[in-house]
């Protein structure tokens, strides 16, 4: 019997947001990993009391909104930066996007009921609808995979699944082992069906333990890598009083002894653009007294403007161009910005009606005896599908960015969470230069080995791991999973149907 078919409705779309927020408590910082699984297996008996398709998509949606409501109130950080600008904008920012992500899953809901079947069944189709809305976030319309539930296993030893699974398939797997089980434990009672439910979330907990203990030590190349952190609060970076002592403290980083073997600065670090930066360049050049730098810059071509990173090899020549692909909207660029510049709408880091132009896609660049690297400029490092993009495999990968723009309180280290799960996902190292932090060497298991915290100037040196062999994930992508859910879910469509009839 489920006792929460008597509640009445409203109740229980309060207590579906409730579970939602509690839900989010598994990301960064928090962390609360237990906190989210309880969610999922006390979000069953709800869901499963909802009469309608209609009323289980509602729930559906006022979990959503209240898991990305918490996950994501980081939002409205960049809206306080230029507060007369674009200040109104924070609290339509939170609730539409809340709102709009959560439509995602509220069909997951919908379709599940609607199918229909035991309640075993009808949460482990719930299951498998999620995921597959989960493909459609992190694919639709350029996609926002931020805040999914695989981000929970960070620094777990589960989050050693991403390397065979992904992100999809871990969160899938999540979903799997936990909204049966709550079926099983809340409302079918029997031991018939608590034990196919328990035997899942068992034997995965238990594959994952064995698969990350089976993972290979990670090993040193030797060389040395120097993260350099401004820390250059958003609304000073581009203050022509302060611009300059931002520039002077990197220069001072960049100079100091001993020397390593490869310099990082973070994104946007020099105060010009690219065409008209030559003093700056030559001055850099002249602090690395030899040492190969990557930079983040300012670029513009015509009527285009790019969002860049540089390197400056061992004679301080400029020897590599990387433009950013994967723009930020309504961050980089605003669509029909022209239309929308009208009515004084631009995308905050952009200072035009259309933005920042996208580069050409993922490439590489040659670092030398560093290896190649795989650039990431700010947020591609979301986007798994970005860095399977790239035209063959790198030796590193190399996120610079400014999460200035995240504040001081989620953002940051949600963003950082999701740069160790690439490192993971690819068995490749990961060198993150963060304006404001968190600057860190990630190594191919996803593990920080040295970082700078958030809000400090300074710069790390820290020894770049070598390269774990290419991953399962790395070799076979997001295909496998989402045409693996998409067979369960019309199997169990089939099953249902048939018991039905």
């Amino acid at each position: 019997m489920n006792l929460a078919r008597g509640w009445p409705g409203w109740l229980r779309f309060v207590l579906a947001a409730f579970l939602g927020v509690v839900a989010a408590c598994g990301l960064a910082p928090l962390g609360y990993w237990s906190a989210t699984l309880v969610a999922l297996v006390l979000l069953s008996p709800l869901y499963l009391s909802s009469e309608t398709s209609r009323r289980a998509a509602l729930l559906g949606w006022m979990f959503a909104t209240g898991y990305f409501a918490h996950a994501l109130s980081w939002i409205i950080e960049p809206f306080q930066v230029d507060a007369d600008r674009h200040a109104w904008m924070a609290p339509f920012a939170l609730i539409f996007l809340s709102g709009g992500l959560a439509l995602f899953w509220a069909l997951a809901f919908g379709v599940a009921k609607r199918i229909g079947g035991s309640p075993v069944v009808q949460t482990t189709l719930l299951a498998v609808t999620l995921s597959l809305a989960e493909f459609a976030r992190g694919y639709v319309l350029t996609g926002f995979p931020w805040a999914g539930i695989a981000q929970i296993w960070v620094d777990t030893p589960f989050a050693q699944l991403l390397s065979l699974l992904g992100p999809f398939g871990l969160g899938a797997l999540t979903l799997v082992s936990t909204l049966p089980l709550g079926a099983a434990l809340f409302i079918d009672r029997g031991a018939r069906s608590l034990a196919i439910p328990v035997a899942v979330t068992v034997g995965c907990a238990a594959f994952a333990l064995i698969f990350a203990v089976t993972r290979p030590p990670v090993e040193h190349t030797g060389h040395i890598v120097r993260l350099t952190q401004p820390n250059a609060p958003q609304h000073q970076k581009w203050d022509p009083d302060f611009a300059p002592l931002f520039f002077a403290r990197q220069l001072a980083y960049t100079a100091a002894e001993p020397k390593p073997d490869l310099i990082v600065w973070p994104e946007t670090s020099v105060p010009a653009w690219l065409d008209s930066a030559q003093p700056y360049l030559a001055a850099i050049d002249e602090a690395a007294q030899g040492t190969p730098v990557f930079l983040g810059i300012q670029r513009a071509a015509g009527q285009q403007i790019y969002n860049s990173m540089i390197y400056l090899n061992e004679e301080g020549q400029h020897k590599g161009l990387y433009d950013k692909h994967h723009l930020a909207p309504f961050g980089e660029y605003v669509p029909f910005g022209e239309v929308m510049a009208r009515f004084g709408i631009y995308g905050m880091a952009a200072t035009t009606g259309n933005g920042f132009s996208a580069g050409p896609g993922a490439a590489l660049m040659d670092a030398g005896p560093l290896g190649k690297a795989l650039p990431l400029i700010c947020y591609e490092a979301v986007f798994t599908q970005d860095v399977l993009a790239a035209p063959e495999r790198a030796d590193f990968l190399l996120q610079i960015t400014n999460d200035a723009w995240f504040g001081t309180r989620s953002g940051p280290y949600q963003h950082l969470a999701q740069a160790q799960m690439r490192a993971i996902e690819q068995g490749l190292p990961m060198l993150r230069s963060a304006n404001t932090g968190v600057s860190a060497m990630i190594d191919p298991l996803g593990r920080i080995s040295e970082s700078l915290a958030l809000g400090q100037a300074g710069f790390i040196d820290a020894e770049l791991p070598l390269p774990l062999a290419p991953t399962v994930y790395s070799r076979i992508g997001d295909k496998p999973v989402f045409f693996f859910l998409l067979a369960i879910f019309a199997l169990l469509w089939r099953y249902t149907w048939q018991r039905q009839t």
